[in-house]
């Protein structure tokens, strides 16, 4: 049971849905729970800001609730019923509404970037991701205290409580360490609930990233797990049968922490790029996948599935893009960009992004029913519209990925490529694509004069397709409405004291005449001593900005440093990327404060 003490008031303004129109807000559902009659369907819409209700049996959007803060989460739960919201931007807050009225019955702070609330085995708790703190928290929902908090790994986003074994499973975004070896994965985090600590983790395939979704089998210790796994250890010459990168689920169990095994999601010459969300029917026959990047779902026949690894050894990675032929079906939707989804009687209700829509898919025929529209006329500006072409993998040669696919969100995935811009066997880490076009030129060597360029030879030589001027600039529009994130390591939305003495050892070690407050990138490139083997000893690399570096680990151009503290000392040979050599224990914990507080 979900309750409160707490009655807060003024955080909502009830609005009718019968209001909205042509040129209204953008929703953007992005989370999707029903009740448990199977006849309202609830949806956070991020961009928007608000809650919007589905009648089902209607099958009309009947009202919304407007919030201060995107919704980044809703669960249901207590008698009556209350709607849990997880909201996160200028505030990271958890709230609790009568779905009713929208009426708020609680409401407390949360961790930054809270999300993906699940409900505890205990009446009156939940758990929560604190995605940009690495963090997971057990709230208590009566007295809205936190009761524990543990650190995930590296951006956790989604959580799931198995039934068996009660342990807590979270899916971990992005891979955690230096970007230059052998090895590189996103990791899922396994919680042992007594006590609140982190029991082990379950390392994913090799270059497994944007780990999306992950849910638990509803009788069994099986955790079904959906994610990209990059092919990043070859040079992008081509992308035709999932050469540069697939997508994937895995399954694992809990006790022993073991990969079952991970399965490819994608045919022979058709990709499923991007899988978004992933769910179990109540008895555990189906597995239901949304494909963000080919706007799909999958519908998977379990017992045959289960049927099949039987006879592969645990932990494979079956690379067979035949395997889930006869047991899965590609369900095409309605709309664009589902990205969440909710089950109930054999009824899929998938929620589009883009499109502002709901499709519904008959499980046991696997066809789709109906589309439901969430708002009246096309009000798509060149932002949005950009931000859709750089989700959309039909836009690739084969639908094997889209520009989000290696950056997520517009930042990174946290691994090095070889791509085709500055020759081959040199591979470079991902840039993350905030501030790209106010920061020329592009690419570690500025081997692209511009953003735009760098866009229009992404979609010839990484997506091998081609796009007019047009698509290239909607892109072009959606990166330069990308903002920063406020740091996790700001008090208050301020500099702590640590990282005010180490913005003084910012400006004393030289470091500010490279990157100078505003962009913090001069745009130039220099010889800071960190050319590798597969690098000219000539190269000059390109200053980056340091906005929301705690966001773009691992670091410099070949990702070896896995933190800030690694670039200040062992990867700083003369001090050529700054003074820092001379620094004090105290010094550089307060220099890196500094930096990560961008």
């Amino acid at each position: 049971m979900v309750s409160f003490q707490l009655v807060c008031a003024g955080f909502l303004v009830c609005s009718s849905a019968a209001t909205w129109g042509a040129g209204t807000d953008w929703l953007g559902p992005t989370a999707a729970v029903l009740d448990p009659d199977g006849k309202t369907l609830y949806l956070a819409c991020e961009r928007a800001r608000q809650i919007a209700i589905v009648d089902l049996r209607a099958r009309e959007l009947i009202r919304s609730y407007r919030l201060k803060d995107s919704p980044t989460g809703l669960m249901l739960g207590g008698v009556p019923s209350r709607l849990v919201v997880t909201c996160s931007g200028k505030q990271n807050v958890i709230l609790c509404l009568d779905p009713r009225t929208g009426r708020v019955l609680g409401q407390w702070p949360a961790g930054n970037g809270v999300c993906s609330p699940v409900g505890a085995a205990s009446p009156n708790r939940i758990y929560v991701c604190n995605r940009y703190d690495g963090t997971v928290s057990l709230m208590d929902t009566i007295s809205g205290r936190e009761l524990a908090r543990m650190a995930a790994d590296r951006q956790p986003v989604a959580l799931s409580l198995s039934p068996e074994t009660g342990i807590l499973a979270v899916a971990n975004l992005l891979p955690s360490g230096p970007a230059n070896k052998t090895v590189v994965q996103a990791i899922v985090s396994l919680v042992n609930l007594e006590g609140f600590r982190k029991q082990t983790s379950v390392s994913l395939p090799n270059g497994s990233t944007s780990v999306r979704s992950l849910a638990f089998h509803p009788k069994r210790d099986l955790c079904a797990v959906v994610h990209n796994i990059a092919r990043f250890q070859v040079p992008t010459t081509q992308v035709e049968n999932g050469w540069m990168n697939v997508s994937a689920l895995s399954l694992l169990t809990t006790e022993p922490p073991t990969l079952r095994a991970t399965v490819m999601l994608d045919e022979p010459w058709r990709g499923a790029a991007n899988p978004s969300s992933v769910a179990w029917t109540p008895d555990g026959q189906k597995l239901c996948i949304t494909h963000a990047g080919t706007h799909e779902l999958s519908v998977i026949d379990f017992p045959g599935l289960e049927g099949r690894l039987a006879n592969e050894r645990k932990g494979k990675l079956v690379a067979d893009l035949d395997f889930l032929k006869g047991i899965r079906n590609r369900v095409k939707l309605g709309g664009n960009g589902p990205r969440a989804m909710a089950l109930s009687h054999g009824v899929a209700y998938v929620a589009e992004f883009f499109s502002d829509s709901v499709t519904a898919v008959d499980l046991s025929s696997s066809s789709m029913i109906y589309t439901i529209p969430l708002a009246n006329g096309d009000s798509e500006d060149r932002e949005r519209a950009g931000e859709r072409v750089f989700n959309d993998a039909t836009l690739c040669h084969q639908a094997w990925q889209s520009c989000a696919t290696c950056h997520p969100d517009g930042r990174a995935d946290g691994l090095n490529w070889d791509l085709l811009n500055d020759g081959i066997g040199n591979p470079k880490n991902t840039k993350s694509l905030l501030l790209a076009t106010q920061t020329p030129p592009a690419m570690s060597l500025g081997g692209r004069a511009t953003a735009s360029a760098a866009i229009r030879a992404g979609f010839r030589h990484i997506l091998f397709s081609s796009q007019s001027e047009d698509v290239v600039g909607t892109v072009g529009t959606y990166l330069v409405s990308l903002k920063p994130v406020p740091s996790p390591y700001l008090v208050q939305g301020r500099l702590s004291s640590a990282a005010r003495r180490g913005r003084r050892i910012f400006a004393q070690g030289g470091c500010i005449m490279c990157h100078p407050p505003g962009l913090f990138t001069d745009q130039n490139s220099y010889d800071v001593g960190t050319a590798g083997p597969s690098d000219k000893q000539s190269d000059k690399f390109d200053t980056p900005s340091l906005v929301e570096l705690w966001r773009t680990a691992p670091y410099l151009h070949d990702g070896s440093a896995k933190t800030i503290h690694d670039v200040l000392t062992t990867k700083n040979h003369a001090d050529k990327h700054g003074t820092t050599s001379r620094l004090s224990t105290g010094q550089l914990n307060d220099l890196t404060i500094y930096l990560l507080s961008l």
